[in-house]
């Protein structure tokens, strides 16, 4: 009862003095101890994007990051993404410029489902089951998209912990407005997903997501293929790409909001309230099975653990563990059992493989990922050529509400006016997410186009250089 109540006491304290402290102190403090350079739109650093608040009046000048190595589709980005230095977050004494406040608003508050899911469970190959929740308008009579569509597909994947949130919702909705076929994956035993093996999925094990991609792939072979990821959930996608490499089949992804630096995160991330709130939902979510998973793991260190580490480690960094991906024999020894289960899960571990472009959306002040000059690889982006970084000022954690999406005023009212994508469009990192999208694809079949029409010149070249014209004649006799 004392931990309700000083969590209460600390929600309060955030709400009524949080957005005013940010109002009267300003967020633009920490660039320049994150070492992030502003520099011109259009430049070869490709770093820099401006944009000034939505009332025009520039009271308060606010960035978005570009961080990416120079490269030809890091220009074709810059000169094509028009959303990219169109965010405009809100200010002032309203609760939307709490970043805290708008991320529990984006992770707990309930929303007018104006989507209906259609659930596929996956039988996979060691018997166990996850399902593709499919969205369609809840106005749609046809159940089911026709196997010949040619309409891209979307697959989300939620953060780590199963909780469909109004992100996600949100995400199927903007999807669905721009032609896309969204399809939520759903691990073992998560969103009422039934556990049927004694085998939970480790944080970064992409099997099941690979034989779920390869389902898509069957169900819907002549549509592109993109996918988003939520929070923690990144880890999952990261992960499966880095493995499959250039065979992921995915044409571009998008990260909201993704934790890198997984270990370090569930270690000391997170403050104590979030590590309890979540790891307590972790414990909710498999009491059910509490009986069943006694069999492969001391349940008692399971649910008496009030950390996120606690929780990970009761599941899988056990001796002689039945679900560990190369056999009880190789479930983590007593001693280095953490480091080893990290060995295998970190999100980062196969980066230099990944073949696709990935663009990252993040937010200095996320309150869930942690302090951003220790959390966020900078180096990664400015190395590698498929990595971009979106960071902006403000935006909390799968947030990014916009001066739009704060004129509703109060809470309820902004409910009402954000319950349909029609009344003031998508979240703006949805927004970023399918431009994005639209601009690699158009830069991918501009290149394709370019390669083919210097094949047939290539082709026309040599014919002319090298042609030999042979004069046949051809004598008839007459009979």
């Amino acid at each position: 009862m004392l931990e309700w109540l000083v969590a209460f006491c600390v929600v309060i304290l955030v709400l009524f003095i949080w957005p005013g402290t940010k109002h009267l102190f300003g967020p633009n403090a920490f660039p320049q101890r994150l070492g992030v350079s502003q520099l011109a739109a259009g430049s070869d650093g490709a770093r820099l994007v401006c944009a000034e608040g939505a009332d025009g009046t520039g009271e308060e000048t606010r960035t978005v990051s570009l961080i990416c190595k120079p490269s030809a589709l890091a220009k074709y980005l810059q000169k094509h993404c028009r959303t990219f230095s169109c965010y405009s977050p809100c200010g002032g004494w309203t609760w939307r410029a709490s970043a805290f406040l708008q991320s529990a608003y984006e992770a707990c508050w309930p929303c007018d489902i104006s989507v209906q899911f259609v659930r596929d469970n996956l039988q996979l190959s060691d018997d166990g089951l996850v399902s593709l929740d499919w969205a369609v308008p809840s106005h749609h009579r046809r159940r089911r998209t026709s196997s010949h569509s040619t309409s891209p597909v979307l697959l989300i994947i939620p953060n780590s912990f199963g909780k469909i949130t109004r992100n996600v919702v949100k995400l199927c909705e903007s999807a669905l407005s721009h032609g896309y076929l969204p399809a939520v994956f759903n691990r073992r035993s998560h969103n009422s997903t039934p556990l049927t093996t004694l085998k939970l999925q480790q944080f970064g094990d992409p099997s099941d997501l690979r034989e779920a991609v390869r389902y898509i792939r069957y169900r819907q072979p002549a549509g592109r293929l993109y996918a988003v990821s939520e929070s923690s959930g990144s880890g999952l996608l990261l992960s499966y790409l880095g493995e499959c490499g250039s065979s992921s089949y995915v044409t571009a992804a998008v990260c909201l909001s993704p934790v890198f630096r997984c270990q370090s995160w569930f270690e000391s991330g997170l403050c104590w309230p979030l590590q309890w709130v979540l790891a307590l939902y972790q414990k909710i979510c498999l009491s059910r099975y509490r009986t069943a998973l006694g069999d492969i793991m001391h349940t008692d260190t399971l649910f008496s653990s009030c950390s996120l580490r606690g929780v990970e480690e009761a599941l899988f960094c056990q001796s002689g563990y039945t679900g560990s991906t190369s056999g009880p024999s190789s479930g983590c020894s007593a001693s280095g059992a953490w480091d080893a289960y990290w060995e295998r899960n970190e999100p980062l571990r196969d980066v230099d493989e990944v073949a696709i472009p990935v663009l990252s959306v993040c937010a200095k002040d996320d309150p869930v990922r942690g302090d951003a000059q220790s959390s966020l690889p900078l180096e990664l982006f400015e190395t590698n050529p498929h990595f971009f970084l979106l960071l902006t000022d403000r935006g909390g954690h799968c947030g990014f509400s916009t001066q739009s999406d704060g004129s509703a005023g109060s809470a309820a009212g902004s409910v009402v006016a954000t319950s349909t994508v029609d009344n003031h469009g998508p979240n703006w990192s949805h927004k970023v997410m399918l431009e994005f999208f639209r601009a690699t694809t158009d830069f991918f079949n501009a290149e394709e186009r370019a390669k083919q029409f210097a094949a047939r010149r290539r082709g026309l070249g040599g014919a002319a250089g090298g042609w030999a014209f042979r004069y046949r004649s051809v004598s008839t006799c007459k009979r």
